[in-house]
C-alpha cells in the first residue's frame, strides 16, 4: 500500500514527522533568511490534520503545477485520506492571516508508482489534486518546470525555500530562503558523501555544514534560474539524521526533470 511511507526507511534521514503539538513549529531552513514577501509564488504549505479535528498544521512544503495540483515529496503522504490534507499558497507567515492565502483541500493523492517507502530507492514524488482551483490573486504563482532529463552543473547556485526545522532554537515562521550549491552526482555518489543511495533521478546541493534543508522542508521546491526562468528543478527528499547541515551531506532532492512524464499523465496533460 503505496501511502504506508513512513517506515524503517527513514533512519539515518530526515523524514516528514506527524504534528506532535497544537501549535505551528517555529523552526526554518538551516543557514536562511526571511524570503521577500510574494517572491517564491510558487512555494505550498502542506498542512495536516492529524486528528480530524480541523486543526491543520504545517507538514511539509510543495510547489504548485497547475491550477488543480501541488507536487510534493512521497514521504510526506502519512495516510490514504485526502480529507486530512490541505494546501496554502500564497503564505508567508504560519502564524497570520495575510489576507494573500488560499486555503485549499486536496480531492486526490497520487504517489509515484515506484516508491516503496524507502528513501534510499528514489521515486519520492507525489502530485495532490485539489478540491478546487487556485486562482491567481497576485500572490500566486505555477512553478516553472525544467527540460525533461535536465542536469545542473556542480556549483550551480539554486535556492531552497521553506518553514523547516533549524538545530538551534526557534524564529519567526516566516519562509525562509538560503542559496544552496548543486553537487553534481560523480561527486555526490562518492563514498564519503552519500555513496550508492544518491541516485541520477536526484539532485544533491549544499553539503557545507552551513545550509541545508530540514524536517518540514521536505517536499519543497529547489529553485534554480536556467533558461531565462526560475524553475523548480528539485523535490527536497531526505537529508542526514540529527544535525541537518552536515558537511559532505548535503540535502538531497527529487530530480523533477527525471519524472515529468508521469507528472504530466497524472495530471491529464500527456
Amino acid at each position: 500500500m503505496m501511502w504506508l511511507v513512513l517506515l524503517l526507511s527513514c533512519i539515518g534521514l530526515i523524514c516528514a514527522k506527524e504534528p506532535r503539538s497544537y501549535k505551528v513549529d517555529n523552526e526554518r531552513v538551516i543557514g536562511g533568511n526571511n524570503a521577500q514577501p510574494n517572491t517564491w509564488k510558487w512555494q505550498v504549505s502542506l498542512q495536516y490534520d492529524q486528528f480530524y479535528d480541523g486543526s491543520f498544521y504545517h507538514l511539509c512544503g510543495g510547489s504548485v503545477v497547475d491550477s488543480f495540483h501541488v507536487m510534493t515529496a512521497a514521504h510526506c503522504i502519512l495516510g490514504p485520506d485526502a480529507s486530512q490534507y490541505r494546501v496554502v499558497v500564497g503564505e508567508y507567515n504560519l502564524y497570520e492571516v495575510e489576507g494573500s492565502e488560499q486555503f485549499v483541500h486536496v480531492d486526490k493523492i497520487t504517489v509515484h508508482p515506484g516508491w516503496n517507502g524507502d528513501l534510499r530507492y528514489g521515486n519520492d514524488i507525489a502530485l495532490l489534486r485539489l478540491a478546487s482551483p487556485i486562482y491567481n490573486n497576485g500572490y500566486v504563482a505555477i512553478a516553472e518546470l525544467p527540460y525533461p532529463d535536465q542536469t545542473l552543473p556542480h556549483g550551480f547556485t539554486c535556492y531552497i525555500t521553506g518553514w523547516g526545522l533549524v538545530d538551534y532554537g526557534g524564529s519567526p515562521a516566516i519562509l525562509q530562503v538560503a542559496p544552496i550549491n548543486v553537487v553534481e552526482h560523480s561527486v555526490c555518489s562518492q563514498p564519503e558523501w552519500w555513496g550508492s543511495i544518491a541516485l541520477e533521478t536526484m539532485v544533491c546541493a549544499g553539503g557545507d555544514g552551513i545550509i541545508a534543508g530540514c524536517q518540514g522542508d521536505s517536499g519543497g521546491p529547489l529553485n534554480c534560474f536556467t533558461d531565462g526562468a526560475w524553475r523548480v528543478h528539485g523535490v527536497v527528499s531526505y537529508g542526514p539524521s540529527g544535525m541537518c547541515n552536515q558537511v559532505f551531506k548535503p540535502t538531497v532532492f527529487t530530480r523533477v526533470s527525471s519524472f515529468e512524464d508521469w507528472m504530466f499523465s497524472v495530471m491529464g496533460l500527456a
